[in-house]
């Protein structure tokens, strides 16, 4: 039924101001803990190469036997190794 004049009844305007500012703050809360995740999973994934790198150093280390089995004790300095003062065996 038309109003008294012959138009349609016009509906109240909803404030949705209050639902905008929710869908806002949910949408920055979404955002955060996407970044968050982001974050863990980069932390996660450096933590898992670092073990990893560790555990491939410590294999190497057990087949190699380790630097400290081949320094001799009757050098002054073993980290330098044989100098050109002293005789090799081929020289």
């Amino acid at each position: 039924m038309g109003g008294m004049f012959g138009g349609k009844p016009k509906m109240p305007k909803v404030d949705t101001s209050a639902q905008d500012k929710m869908i806002a703050q949910t949408q920055q809360q979404i955002e955060m803990q996407q970044k968050e995740t982001e974050r863990l999973r980069t932390q996660a994934e450096e933590e898992r190469r670092t073990v990893e790198e560790q555990l491939a150093a410590k294999q190497a280390a057990r087949r190699r036997g380790g630097k400290r089995s081949l320094l001799s004790e009757a050098r002054f300095m073993p980290e330098l190794g044989v100098t050109e003062e002293e005789q090799t065996l081929g020289g």
